[in-house]
């Protein structure tokens, strides 16, 4: 599937020398890491690498103890107070998706994807719900827009996590192991999406261990273990010819299993 935008040299995301540490358990060690605008970023490596941690950075789900993040114009030092309106500005730029989903149990779908924007970009609930609407029926989902998320898949729950982080128009997305609590026929239905986002010149950052997405989606392959980049490329050249002992490890187990 061709993008219908190159990918540009204009960085969205620039994370400079990232730590984070809870008491004597360090989770991340000195992480750097630039995105340009309409490329995909696929993250994998050993579970407990940081990779999770360093997305939840980024949205300042987690305060990292040092370093830099600068979305989107956005700059974040580890350290310094951040006001409400900054944080909610960080927030819009970068739409996060979880392993889990996250949606309201008791909202319905419709409901789901328009109180966020009602609430962050102050749109009224008849344009909220129009623009939700027209989500849905991208993601293949408008006759589920009146039922409450446990009447729904878990590959249909993800999607309307999807519509949700995207009715809010961010730069870039970030994706934290969207497919692995799936069942790998329902997870294809979400990596397409993600295609179709890729293809259409969506910025994304994706933690994932789906190699086939890693290898003919993402533009730069980054390699994490115990807290750190330790390789970072190419796809296609990381992973048939690794240069770290690590990564061929990490790359055999997965590739094997």
């Amino acid at each position: 599937m061709s993008r219908i935008a190159p990918v540009s040299t204009n960085l969205v995301v620039q994370v400079r020398n990232l730590a984070k540490a809870y008491g004597d358990h360090v989770v991340l060690r000195d992480v750097s890491l630039s995105v340009p605008e309409g490329s995909v970023t696929a993250m994998i490596g050993p579970s407990g690498a940081g990779k999770s941690t360093v997305l939840r950075c980024m949205n300042l789900l987690e305060k990292p103890d040092s370093g830099e993040i600068e979305i989107d114009g956005h700059l974040i030092n580890a350290g310094a107070k951040v006001s409400a309106r900054n944080l909610a500005a960080l927030r819009r730029s970068a739409g996060m998706v979880f392993q889990h989903f996250n949606l309201f149990p008791h909202m319905s779908v419709l409901r789901n994807i328009s109180l966020p924007q009602e609430r962050v970009l102050g749109r009224s609930r008849e344009e909220a719900n129009a623009k939700s609407m027209e989500l849905l029926t991208r993601m293949g989902l408008a006759d589920k827009a009146d039922q409450y998320p446990a009447r729904c898949s878990g590959g249909q729950q993800q999607r309307i996590a999807i519509a949700r982080a995207l009715a809010l128009g961010p730069r870039v997305m970030l994706f934290d192991e969207p497919t692995s609590a799936l069942d790998p026929e329902v997870g294809v239905e979400v990596l397409e999406v993600m295609k179709e986002l890729a293809a259409e010149g969506m910025t994304m950052i994706v933690v994932t261990h789906e190699m086939g997405f890693a290898a003919n989606v993402a533009d730069e392959l980054v390699v994490m273990a115990d807290g750190g980049i330790i390789e970072s490329g190419d796809p296609h050249e990381v992973m048939s010819d690794p240069q770290h002992e690590r990564t061929r490890r990490f790359l055999r187990a997965v590739l094997e299993r």
